[in-house]
C-alpha cells in the first residue's frame, strides 16, 4: 500500500512556502519562494519539483496564507487560518514557546500562547515594519537584500527613520544619504525602524514572554534585523529559540493540522487540478471602462497628447549663446534641464539616484559635457538653480546660483508653457502635490502627509513585488 504525505502550501503577499511531510510526520521537503503575483504558476512549478522528487504520492492538502483563500476557494481545498496553523505547528513541536513575532511581505504579528489560549495582535493597513518596507529601502539603496544584510552587519551606529511608512522612511534614508551618512548605517536603520514599528503597534500593553520564537522571511534571511529585534524587545539569546525553516512554519501547520474536510488525492490529480484554466481565470464583476474602446482610440489621445510639446532646439544652435540650468534634485531621482533665452529646451536628462543624489548630477552634468564636446558647442550659462529634496546640497555642491521651492518651479515652467494654467498635479517619487492657480497666481497647495499611496515609489514597489 502507497504511503500517504501531508502538503502544506503557504501562500502570501509576496512568497509561497511548500512543505511535504511523510507519513512518520518527518519532513520530506520545504521550498520558500516569491511567485511575484503569478501565484498558481508558482505553485504548479514547485509542485512539479515535489512530483519530480517523490513520485505520483498520495497526500492530503491544506492551504493558508492571505492570497492562499482564493486558491482555496477556486480549486475546492480545505483552508487553515495562518494563525491557526503557524501556532498548531509551534505547540506541538516547541511547547516551551511563549511569544511569536512573524514579519511577512505585508504584515507583521506577534502571537501569544498562554495554558492552551492564543492571542494575536496584527498590524493594520500600512505596511510599516514588514517585508515591503525593507523591499523599498533596499530598492533606494540600489542593494539586493543580501547586500543589505551585510551591510547593516558592519554598521556602527543607527540614526531615526520614520518607522510606520516605507515611503517616508525612504524620504529620512534619503536625506540621510544627502549628508553623506554611511551606508551601513542606513541599512542598520531600517532594521531598527521595522522592530520599533512592531514593538510600538502591536505589543498594546502585552509583555513579550519567553521563549521567543521569530518567523518569517526577513527574520530567517536577515540574521541582523533578527538580533536588531532582540535588543528593541530587551531579549537575550537565551530567550529566543532557533528552528529550521523558520520562514515556513505556517506552511508545516497547514500540512500537519487535522482536518476533518482534508481529501487524499494522487500528487498527478492535484496538479492537474491547478492547471485547469476556467477556474484559473476568473473576472471581478465590476470591472469599469476600458481607458480606451479600441485601438484607433488609443492612437487619437496619442496623437492629441503629442500635440503638446516643449519646444526644442539643438545644442549646436546654443554654440556661442546664454544658456540657463535647472537641476531637480528629487527623492528618488535626478533631472536637468539646459535652455536658451527663449526658454527652449537644448539638453534634459532623468535617472535615478540609485542613493547618491550628488554623484547623479555628477553623471547628468557628465553627459552634457560629453554632447556638447561631441558637437563643439560652446555655451554660457548665465545662470544656474536647484530644486527639489536636495535642493541646498545641489546648489552647495555645485556652487549653482540660487534654489527655489520646489512647487514654484513647477508653476514658472506651466504658465510658461500654458500661460492659462489654473490647475497643475504632480506625482513625485515619495510625495504628490496639487497647485491651484487663480489670476495667474498660486492659491493653494495641497501636498500628501501621512500615507506614500499614490506615488511614484508606491508604483514601483507593486511593479518590483510582480518582478
Amino acid at each position: 500500500m502507497r504511503a500517504s504525505y501531508k502538503l502544506g502550501v503557504d501562500i502570501g503577499s509576496t512568497t509561497q512556502k511548500v512543505a511535504l511531510f511523510d507519513e512518520n510526520g518527518r519532513l520530506a521537503f520545504a521550498k520558500y519562494e516569491r511567485h511575484h503575483g503569478y501565484i498558481v504558476d508558482t505553485l504548479l512549478k514547485t509542485l512539479g519539483e515535489v512530483f519530480a522528487k517523490f513520485g505520483d504520492v498520495k497526500a492530503s492538502f491544506s492551504i493558508t496564507g492571505s492570497a492562499g483563500m482564493g486558491i482555496s476557494e477556486k480549486f475546492g481545498y480545505p483552508f487553515a487560518q495562518e494563525l491557526v496553523a503557524t501556532s498548531f505547528y509551534v505547540e506541538t513541536r516547541y511547547p516551551e514557546v511563549r511569544t511569536i513575532i512573524d514579519i511577512g511581505g505585508e504584515d507583521s504579528k506577534i502571537i501569544f500562547l498562554e495554558n492552551g489560549r492564543r492571542d494575536m495582535t496584527m498590524n493594520g493597513s500600512c505596511a510599516g515594519g514588514t517585508g515591503s518596507f525593507i523591499d523599498q529601502i533596499a530598492s533606494l539603496l540600489d542593494v539586493s537584500l543580501e547586500e543589505m544584510e551585510k551591510l547593516a552587519s558592519e554598521a556602527k551606529r543607527f540614526y531615526p527613520i520614520a518607522s510606520r511608512c516605507g515611503v517616508f522612511a525612504k524620504t529620512d534614508a534619503q536625506n540621510l544619504l544627502s549628508k553623506k551618512a554611511d551606508i551601513r548605517d542606513v541599512a542598520l536603520s531600517t532594521f531598527r525602524a521595522v522592530a520599533l514599528q512592531i514593538k510600538n503597534s502591536l505589543l498594546r500593553g502585552r509583555e513579550i514572554r519567553p521563549k521567543v520564537l521569530f518567523t518569517g522571511g526577513p527574520f530567517a534571511f536577515l540574521p541582523t534585523l533578527k538580533k536588531t529585534a532582540k535588543q528593541i524587545f530587551d531579549l537575550s539569546d537565551d530567550d529566543a529559540i532557533e528552528v529550521e525553516y523558520p520562514q515556513n512554519l505556517a506552511a508545516f501547520g497547514a500540512a500537519l493540522l487535522p482536518n476533518p474536510k482534508a481529501k487524499t488525492s494522487f500528487l498527478s490529480q492535484i496538479l492537474e487540478k491547478l492547471s485547469e484554466k476556467e477556474k484559473r481565470i476568473s473576472i471581478s464583476e465590476t470591472v469599469k471602462e476600458p481607458l480606451f474602446k479600441d485601438e484607433k482610440d488609443f492612437f487619437e489621445w496619442k496623437a492629441r497628447k503629442e500635440k503638446y510639446k516643449t519646444e526644442r532646439i539643438s545644442l549646436e544652435k546654443l554654440d556661442g549663446k546664454k544658456a540657463f540650468l535647472g537641476i531637480d534634485s528629487g527623492s528618488t531621482t535626478t533631472k536637468i534641464a539646459l535652455i536658451d533665452e527663449q526658454n527652449r529646451l537644448a539638453f534634459s536628462y532623468y535617472a535615478n539616484n540609485k542613493g547618491d543624489p550628488v554623484e547623479a548630477v555628477v553623471a547628468g552634468l557628465k553627459k552634457l559635457e560629453n554632447e556638447l564636446a561631441a558637437k563643439k558647442t560652446n555655451v554660457k550659462i548665465q545662470g544656474s538653480a536647484a530644486t527639489g529634496y536636495g535642493e541646498e546640497l545641489i546648489r552647495s555642491a555645485f556652487g549653482l546660483d540660487f534654489g527655489t521651492v520646489e512647487t514654484i518651479a513647477h508653476f514658472l515652467a506651466a504658465q510658461t508653457f500654458e500661460p492659462d494654467v489654473s490647475f497643475i498635479l504632480d506625482i513625485g517619487g515619495q510625495d504628490m502635490k496639487a497647485v491651484y492657480i487663480e489670476n495667474g497666481t498660486v492659491k493653494n497647495i495641497e501636498l500628501n502627509e501621512a500615507c506614500s499611496s499614490g506615488c511614484g515609489s508606491f508604483i514601483e514597489t507593486f511593479a518590483n513585488s510582480m518582478n
